[in-house]
């Protein structure tokens, strides 16, 4: 076989991703909020790039120079007579209306203050102050301030007002404490341990269960750290710089002088107080059934978590990207909140103007880049919204009985049903409804909360939607007696009744997965509801029993 040579021509297709492509691909599944602070990079990064509508575009070459609005209902042959007279009032030369006797007058020797004051027919005392400047700061003084910057300082526009300026600073848990540290110890190695313990509070204002650490970083012993703690845990609010939820109770019963040998017993036994089991907890506590009702009903009346009532993490509010509304038709009408979508345009002028001044092929070659990564982001955007306004369409026309009669009517939905009606694919689809949310009628929801796995009808009807069999399973326990508490098998025979085919097993999976409890614990939690209920009038929350501390 010989070895040859030879040039063939091949035609071949392939995807290629491109960095347009790619980025284009992460917007989409970017939410409102991170697509804004990407936009604010770029706006920084590219000077061709600008926002829309806020006043600061170029004129547009041929158009021309904006006019002044006419706020004074007079014609612009009015203004320009008036401007041409206080020109030439401003030069010295005398208009239509500056009479010549004032000119004269203007002009003229007053004579001496004995003429002066012959003319005016009064001492000059009484016309002129002799202390002009004290008696004008005086006045000024006196006068109530007439704009916001005289109050408070700041620009001299009124239309940088802002209401944020009124609002005091938040106070967090940790300066709250650290506050209180500064008065609670003199020697600096006690205040750098309390220091060192209140940077570990949590936002519920407890501290990590285990010490030993802190004090091996601290270099102190065990025992001073826990003498520090003794002391912070006596701080406001009461309970904050426990490790436990039992010892943060125990500290706000002592403030309250209710910490005796029972409720003590009670604290320490926390988990049957979870369980409802009431029996269990009247023999360790050692009570009747008056008092046990009591002490329960004093731990309610506690904060489990005292560190939240300080400021926290900011939670951002949820903004719909959008809206569904009834139409006039009877039908939905699916919008874009367009206040989510961010506003650019490509500075065209700009980039015209220094065509003509740049003159090295590296910055020309910088803002031909520019101009086409702006064209391109543009696009990308206007494509985004235009593809998250057409799945937000098809999930509408999908689910139409979920908007008109309720979660009830929720139909079963995959990604690849709505790729298909709206000719896209899957994966498309999946990014755009990540991070996404719609407002309708029966409130927000994420795109992804349309689309629920499909469960078999026990008649072989319609397939049920997985979020409507858990609407059911919730609205049937919601609706059960304290005297008929129903179990999962008797969920599931109810469900079968209503055409639905399921499992226990699946039953038990969407009530754990909706934090329901068990029949047994639901059995002994409405129990315990209905005799608190019965017992309340009766008891008496402030009934004395012996405060010994324990």
């Amino acid at each position: 076989m010989a070895l040859t040579q030879r040039l063939e021509f091949r035609q071949s297709q392939s995807l290629v991703m491109t960095p347009q492509l790619m980025q284009a691909i992460k917007l989409l599944q970017l939410s409102n909020l991170d697509l804004s602070a990407f936009v604010e990079e770029e706006l920084e990064r590219n000077p061709l790039l600008e926002r829309a509508g806020d006043g600061s575009e170029p004129p547009v070459a041929g158009e021309p120079a904006p006019e002044l609005g006419d706020f004074s209902g007079h014609d612009d042959s009015g203004l320009a007579d008036a401007g041409a007279e206080h020109s030439e009032m401003a030069n010295g030369s005398a208009g239509e209306g500056f009479e010549p006797a004032q000119e004269e007058w203007m002009s003229s020797d007053l004579g001496s203050r004995a003429e002066m004051e012959q003319t005016l027919d009064t001492g000059l005392d009484n016309v002129f102050s002799e202390e002009p400047a004290e008696t004008a700061a005086r006045v000024a003084q006196d006068a109530a301030p007439t704009a916001y910057t005289e109050w408070g300082g700041g620009a001299s526009n009124d239309d940088s007002y802002n209401l944020e300026a009124f609002v005091a600073a938040e106070v967090t848990l940790g300066s709250h404490l650290a506050e209180q540290l500064a008065m609670a110890f003199a020697a600096p190695a006690q205040r750098m341990v309390g220091q060192y313990l209140i940077d570990l509070v949590d936002e519920a204002g407890y501290l990590p269960p285990d010490l030993g650490q802190a004090a091996e970083r601290l270099g102190a012993s065990r025992g001073d750290v826990e003498a520090v703690l003794a002391v912070l845990q006596k701080f406001d609010p009461p309970g904050v710089c426990a490790r436990s939820l039992s010892e943060c109770l125990a500290i706000q019963l002592r403030e309250l002088n209710r910490y005796d040998p029972a409720m003590q017993a009670l604290v320490e036994h926390l988990d049957l107080l979870a369980k409802r089991d009431i029996a269990a907890l009247r023999r360790f506590c050692g009570v009747d059934d008056e008092d046990i009702t009591d002490m329960i009903g004093e731990i309610r009346r506690l904060d489990p978590k005292p560190g939240l009532k300080f400021g926290s993490s900011r939670m951002q509010t949820m903004v719909p990207d959008v809206y569904v509304r009834p139409g006039p038709d009877g039908g939905w009408h699916v919008e874009l909140n367009s206040d989510t979508l961010p506003r650019v345009l490509v500075n065209q002028v700009y980039y015209t103007e220094l065509s003509k001044t740049i003159r090295k092929d590296g910055d020309k070659s910088y803002f031909t880049d520019c101009l086409q990564n702006a064209t391109w982001l543009v696009r990308a955007l206007d494509q985004r919204a235009r593809t998250i306004l057409k799945v937000a369409t098809e999930i509408v026309r999908q689910q139409d009985g979920f908007f008109t009669h309720g979660v009830a009517h929720l139909r079963p939905l995959n990604l690849k049903a709505v790729a298909d009606a709206i000719q896209m694919h899957e994966s498309t689809v999946s990014r755009v409804t990540a991070n996404k949310y719609m407002a309708t009628n029966r409130g927000s929801f994420e795109l992804k909360y349309f689309f629920t796995a499909s469960i078999a009808s026990a008649d072989g009807g319609e397939a049920h939607s997985a979020e409507a069999v858990r609407h059911h399973i919730k609205q049937l326990i919601d609706a059960e007696a304290p005297a008929a508490i129903l179990s999962d098998d008797t969920i599931v025979e109810r469900l079968r009744e209503s055409g639905i085919d399921i499992a226990r097993r699946t039953v038990a999976k969407y009530r754990e997965a909706m934090r329901i409890p068990s029949s047994v614990q639901r059995r002994r939690d409405k129990q315990s509801m209905l005799g608190h209920a019965l017992s309340a009038p009766a008891a008496s929350s402030d009934r004395p029993r012996d405060p010994a501390p324990a």
